[in-house]
């Protein structure tokens, strides 16, 4: 369900309003490299940016409040994607299927292919996944991920290191 947010013409945005577009403005592209690695494709990702926004100024005055509202929205952001985990379970990509290809340019002969990463990342179970996103791909510290993930520092440790394991093991596959 999309949340329809009613335009007013410029210059006549209320108080919350003009704080909601700067704290957008302020985010929406870490939201969106969020989701996008979460999900691996950039409409989904646009998607669930969208909803996470929407429901984000639906409950502005209470994100406000909160102790750090950018780790609000993005748990926001992981719950949604969550869902759509859950509802498309079965039409997902597997960790063996082929992600789109995105047109990037990537100067570094020493950079692991970005093909490879985004398909590593997506064998990732999702808590593993929202991790490694957060913490190396955002990088938010182990407070601001536990916070973001509704979890405790410890979990983030432990799913942090079994993801850097497996991507390890997936990635060295393709070496030989």
């Amino acid at each position: 369900m999309t949340t329809v947010m009613k335009h007013r013409p410029a210059g006549t945005a209320s108080g919350a309003e003009q704080d909601f577009r700067i704290f957008v403005q302020g985010i929406a592209a870490s939201l969106h490299r969020t989701a996008y690695l979460l999900c691996g494709d950039w409409y989904l990702a646009d998607d669930l940016v969208q909803e996470a926004l929407a429901k984000t100024y639906s409950h502005w005055r209470k994100v406000q409040r909160a102790d750090s509202p950018s780790a609000y929205v993005r748990r926001i952001l992981i719950n949604e994607s969550r869902r759509g985990w859950r509802r498309n379970k079965n039409n997902m990509v597997h960790s063996g299927g082929e992600l789109a290809d995105v047109p990037v340019s990537d100067m570094s002969d020493g950079v692991v292919n970005r093909a490879e990463l985004r398909q590593a990342l997506q064998s990732l179970p999702e808590r593993q996944k929202a991790t490694v996103v957060l913490r190396y791909l955002e990088g938010l510290s182990e407070r601001e991920t536990a916070a973001a993930l509704g979890c405790s520092e410890g979990t983030v440790k432990s799913q942090t290191s079994k993801a850097l394991q497996k991507l390890k093991s997936v990635l060295n596959r393709g070496d030989n």
